[in-house]
């Protein structure tokens, strides 16, 4: 697989920045293909339910963790790089009321600062994208997580029909995904790590139509605010907008998709 030189720093910027502010424009706080629907359809199928501590790795505003506490009843905590956002998260947690139902800690989601056998969930949404290491990511996920807790995410990946080296590098530059996973890559991470597969459900049959949606967005109503955000630059809001069309065809291919992964310690 394609792989490029961002790191943690290129995600930093990121979301301290305005293309983290775009993000969250097109997508919401909570900053992952298809919303609220999405947690729930995570949660249900990872069996999530009241009193589980759940921790979010790569937890960004913490809109994921707002979501479980207050619909699902859990205790949530929340990891991410970023000191922006976990200072964002922290804010957005303490206005909703929630900060003792919810804690977030600035650290690196590949050496996880928690002992053994602390969580009954580890979940993620549309951010291991982000990660370098997703393989530490996954085997320190394995060591906090109690027997029988689960691990739960979905992603962006390398669709079935696979990305060309430059087809690949073109995204992951877009993005500042240091690669893509794919899912059957995914399956043989958990496998390695000791964990059990419940679940591998493939995404990518509408995720171009979701791409479309954030094009239809910034062209048809949030023009002007997405413009105010990187100060009224015409023709980076064109690159942007190239790529995005660029990422629908390749959605539309089968090369580039998104899986929703559950499995057991």
């Amino acid at each position: 697989m394609k792989k490029n030189k961002f790191s943690l720093k290129d995600v930093q910027k990121v979301y301290s920045g305005p293309e983290g502010e775009l993000w969250e424009l097109i997508m919401g706080e909570q900053i992952h293909v298809g919303g609220w629907q999405s947690s729930k359809a995570l949660a249900d199928k990872a069996g999530l339910r009241k009193g589980m501590k759940v921790l979010d790795l790569c937890s960004a505003l913490g809109a994921g963790l707002r979501f479980l506490v207050s619909n699902y009843g859990v205790e949530g905590f929340g990891l991410d790089g970023t000191g922006h956002m976990v200072k964002e998260a922290r804010k957005r947690v303490k206005a909703e009321g929630l900060s003792s139902k919810i804690r977030m800690k600035l650290g690196d989601v590949t050496r996880i600062p928690w002992s053994d056998e602390t969580f009954d969930a580890v979940w993620g949404e549309d951010a291991w994208c982000y990660v370098v290491g997703k393989e530490k990511l996954i085997k320190e996920a394995h060591r906090v997580l109690r027997k029988g807790g689960k691990i739960a995410f979905t992603d962006w990946i390398e669709g079935a029909a696979g990305l060309s080296d430059s087809e690949a590098s073109r995204i992951n530059t877009f993005m500042k995904f240091p690669y893509m996973e794919s899912r059957k890559g995914y399956e043989k991470l958990l496998k390695d790590a000791g964990f059990s597969l419940e679940l591998s459900d493939d995404l990518t049959a509408d995720f171009a139509d979701h791409i479309g949606l954030y094009i239809k967005m910034l062209t048809e109503q949030l023009t002007f605010d997405a413009l105010k955000i990187i100060g009224n630059d015409m023709a980076l809001f064109g690159q942007m907008g190239g790529e995005m069309v660029f990422m629908q065809e390749m959605a539309k291919k089968g090369k580039l998709g998104r899986c929703r992964i559950v499995a057991v310690k």
